[in-house]
């Protein structure tokens, strides 16, 4: 049976799924079309194999122990594109971690 704290993380990991399919950039339309847009870009990356999903690295995250997962962001810098994820910490410090997409590997640990 999953703890109240498991249940609402994979709560929290389904609409930030749902969100960061809508986060990636594309061109310029209205915000409706912006959204599915984006969510069809991050899917076909996903299928294509360029990036692992969300879910995949929000399980690295708890793994690692960091904290409670606030957002998730898909973004493209420096030419790759990275996972950007924001945890409040047991002290309540809200900290940064950025994934690289395609391999899950941690690229920044805190900032």
């Amino acid at each position: 049976m999953k703890t109240r704290m498991q249940m609402g993380t994979t709560l929290l990991a389904a609409a930030l799924g749902a969100s960061l399919l809508a986060a990636t950039s594309v061109g310029i339309a209205s915000d409706d079309d912006k959204g599915k847009q984006k969510h069809e870009q991050a899917r076909a990356l996903l299928e294509a194999g360029e990036i692992r999903s969300l879910e995949q690295v929000l399980q690295r995250v708890r793994e690692e122990g960091h904290g409670h997962v606030l957002e998730a962001e898909l973004e493209r810098e420096d030419g790759r594109y990275v996972y950007e994820v924001e945890v409040l910490d047991e002290q309540g410090k809200v900290r940064k971690y950025e994934y690289d997409a395609r391999s899950g590997e941690a690229i920044n640990r805190d900032r």
